[in-house]
This record gives structure tokens, C-alpha cells and sequence, in this order.
């Protein structure tokens, strides 16, 4: 089992490597790294394809595991390329400004900085899905693929509703520099975040039918790292802290992740 793994792993870190250095050099010719951000679903559900292209697995499984990523991936780049028409998201609009300031090579800076790393954590996140759809055994689907699917649901739901729900109170002029603490946003600082993690956790509750997936708990793992660590939460609420005068306030009585009750 494991020998077929690797080996669909590694096809897949050099497929990630071509795919993550032909869009930066599409990024160098459109002046946009943002894309990245777009291509991070539609990555994600070639790796999927492609090792089910080449796997073994049961089709149960597969099929399952297929759908399930092939919808989160289309949503969540759609969303951000929705989101990020009109140019260059001006977070790295910064950070060009800054390397071409400082005299760096901006190009070589996005190579190794943005592409190249974002593809080595995307290769390390698809880990559970090669598993997912190379692996042989249990030849049905039972209740941790059913109990899975029902928290990649969740997910998606909190997901889905979270990035509607904040688009629309952005959009409304009258909520300029004004915090967003309405619907999902009420009961957790990061519905989207929140919803991001049960997604990730339900696929590797489905691969954990085989309890050789055990080796794939570093994909989940990165993912809540990155959210919850100091490149997501962290990140996003130093500059809310900064830019939103009711951030503070907000902050102390909701939670930070998990949803609950806001404090009174």
C-alpha cells in the first residue's frame, strides 16, 4: 500500500513543481502574483484526478473523495478570483513595492517565496487525498467516510455562508472601516477559517478508513497550523486590530475559532 503511496506522491510533487512554476511565470507576464491564490483549489483537484488517473483504489472511495474536493477546490477559487478581479491583491502590490525598493529581484523573490513554497504546502495538504483515492482497502465505505462527509458539509456550509455573508456587509458602503459581527460572524471571529479546518479534517477522517492514512495527518495538520497559526488568525487580526477601531471590542466577546455564544 504504502509503496504505491510514494510513488504517486513524488509524481505528484513533480507535477505540483511544473503546474506552481508555469503560473509564476504567467504571474510574471500578467504582473500578478495573486493568482496563486486563485490556483491554490484548482491545484489541489488536479493533484486528486491525476492520482486517481494513475491509482488503484476502491471507486467508492474515489468517487467520493473526487466530489467532495472537486467542489471545494471550484468554490474556493472562484470566490477568491471573484474577489480579486481588478488587479493585484495589494497585499502583494506591498510586498513587490518593498523587494523592487530594497533592489531585489521581485521575480526571483516570487519564485522562491511565493510559488514554490505555496507548492511545497499544497503538496503536503494533497497528501490525504493521493491516500484517499490510491488506497485498496476497506472495499466499502463506512461510517468514518459517512461521519467525514457530514463534517466537510459543515465545513463547507461555514465556509460558503461566512465568505457570502462578509462580501455582502463589505459591499454595502454604509459598513466603511466598520467590523463584521453579524450572522456567522457573530458566534466565531473566522467562520471561514473554522469552516476550512472541518473540511480538511472530514477527508481525513474518510482516508482514516484505512488506518495506514495515519501518515497523512500531517496534511490536516498544516492546514489547521496555517489557520490558526501566526500566517492566518494571527496574521488577519494584527491588521484588523489595526485598521478596524471596534476590532478590540469585538474580539473580547467573540470566540477566536470555534463557534459559541458571544460573551456578554
Amino acid at each position: 500500500m504504502y509503496g504505491e503511496f510514494l510513488q504517486l506522491a513524488m509524481l505528484n510533487l513533480g507535477l505540483i513543481f511544473c503546474m506552481m512554476v508555469a503560473m509564476w511565470a504567467l504571474s510574471i507576464a500578467l504582473r500578478d502574483s495573486s493568482i496563486t491564490d486563485i490556483f491554490w483549489g484548482f491545484g489541489l483537484v488536479i493533484t486528486a484526478w491525476f492520482s486517481w488517473a494513475l491509482g488503484d483504489g476502491v471507486p467508492a472511495r474515489q468517487y467520493l473523495v473526487l466530489t467532495l474536493i472537486t467542489l471545494w477546490g471550484l468554490r474556493i477559487s472562484l470566490y477568491i478570483g471573484w474577489r480579486n478581479r481588478g488587479g493585484e491583491d495589494p497585499r502583494y502590490a506591498r510586498l513587490r513595492q518593498h523587494v523592487e525598493s530594497s533592489g531585489g529581484n521581485y521575480a526571483l523573490h516570487s519564485l522562491t517565496h511565493i510559488y514554490l513554497q505555496q507548492g511545497f504546502f499544497m503538496w503536503l495538504v494533497s497528501l490525504v487525498l493521493i491516500f484517499a483515492v490510491s488506497a485498496d482497502a476497506p472495499a466499502t465505505l463506512g461510517p468514518m467516510a459517512w461521519t467525514g462527509s457530514a463534517l466537510w458539509l459543515l465545513g463547507m456550509y461555514f465556509e460558503t455562508v461566512g465568505d457570502w455573508q462578509l462580501s455582502r456587509f463589505r459591499a454595502d458602503p454604509a459598513n466603511q472601516g466598520r467590523v463584521m459581527d453579524r450572522g456567522l460572524w457573530r458566534y466565531t471571529r473566522h467562520p471561514n477559517y473554522f469552516g476550512e479546518a472541518c473540511v480538511w479534517v472530514g477527508l481525513f477522517i474518510i482516508a482514516m478508513e484505512n488506518p495506514l492514512a495515519i501518515v497523512t495527518v500531517i496534511s490536516p495538520a498544516v492546514m489547521l497550523w496555517v489557520l490558526m497559526g501566526p500566517l492566518g488568525k494571527g496574521l488577519l487580526e494584527r491588521r484588523m486590530g489595526k485598521k478596524r477601531p471596534g476590532f478590540e471590542e469585538y474580539k473580547r466577546r467573540t470566540s477566536g475559532f470555534f463557534p459559541l455564544p458571544p460573551r456578554d
